[in-house]
């Protein structure tokens, strides 16, 4: 099976396995990340998880990328084709009714980039290296990267980055906003860890949050603006809004129902 999908209590984690080959987007590999996230996008929405954790198997690597292999004779339609399919794929956890972290242990190249880039955080170890080193192929990121980076690390950096190819260390990643924290020992863990400061919270009103900061990047600062108050109304109609307010008044802690 060249992706897992296990449970760790109120967290499903997708682990690509293929670690032979650095965990590198095969078509294979492509097609059990989508059978993954069908299945943690329905715990989802069932709230039976409340987040989704993205990692590599073994200890060299998250995702080194596409696999170069199987892009030989392929032709324009085709090559177009690929390119949607792995830009539709990771677009879908925009969407997700549960946030994602990307668990980067070792290597983050190409498409392994453009994947953790799709999830709502990013987490890497000190081991970590990141970049999208295309342009040494002579073609462009394809999976979503010319569109993300910019929005994490603003446009000057991120054209350096995706015209240079170069690598970018762990260390330098969080400097410049593209990792959310760097942590020791076990990715995955601390995945879990850094998780839970937010899924003790009412998952819809959690939702709403993303909804909203997504809209920064998407919008018109008004229309973002207009969006900002139909989704606060929106959670100040919850049920979980008014427990907050009582549980605060009342100086308890809250006990939200997602509801």
């Amino acid at each position: 099976m060249s992706v897992e999908l296990t449970r760790r209590d109120e967290m499903v984690v997708v682990t690509i396995d293929r670690p032979e080959a650095l965990n590198a987007l095969s078509a294979k590999v492509l097609a059990g990340i989508e059978r993954a996230f069908d299945a943690a996008e329905a715990l989802g929405r069932r709230r039976e998880a409340r987040a989704l954790i993205v990692t590599g198997s073994g200890q060299k690597a998250f995702c080194a990328g596409a696999d170069i292999s199987e892009f030989q004779g392929r032709n324009l339609s085709e090559t177009r084709a690929g390119s949607r399919y792995g830009q539709l794929l990771f677009a879908r956890l925009d969407r997700f009714p549960i946030a994602s972290i990307a668990a980067i242990n070792g290597y983050a190249f190409g498409g392994g980039l453009e994947l953790a880039l799709a999830c709502s955080f990013r987490i890497a170890t000190p081991n970590a290296k990141m970049g999208l080193p295309e342009i040494k192929l002579g073609v462009v990121p394809g999976y979503g990267g010319t569109q993300r980076l910019p929005r994490l690390v603003g446009e000057a950096r991120a054209l350096e980055i995706i015209m240079t190819g170069r690598t970018v260390a762990a260390e330098e990643a969080f400097r410049i906003g593209l990792v959310n924290r760097l942590v020791e020992g076990d990715a995955v863990e601390a995945a879990i860890a850094f998780a839970r400061e937010f899924t003790c919270y009412s998952l819809p009103v959690l939702g709403f949050s993303r909804d909203a900061v997504k809209r920064a990047g998407d919008t018109p600062f008004d229309e973002g603006l207009e969006a900002e108050a139909d989704l606060s109304t929106l959670a100040f109609m919850t049920a979980d809004s008014s427990e907050g307010a009582a549980a605060f008044l009342e100086k308890r802690k809250a006990n939200f129902k997602d509801a």
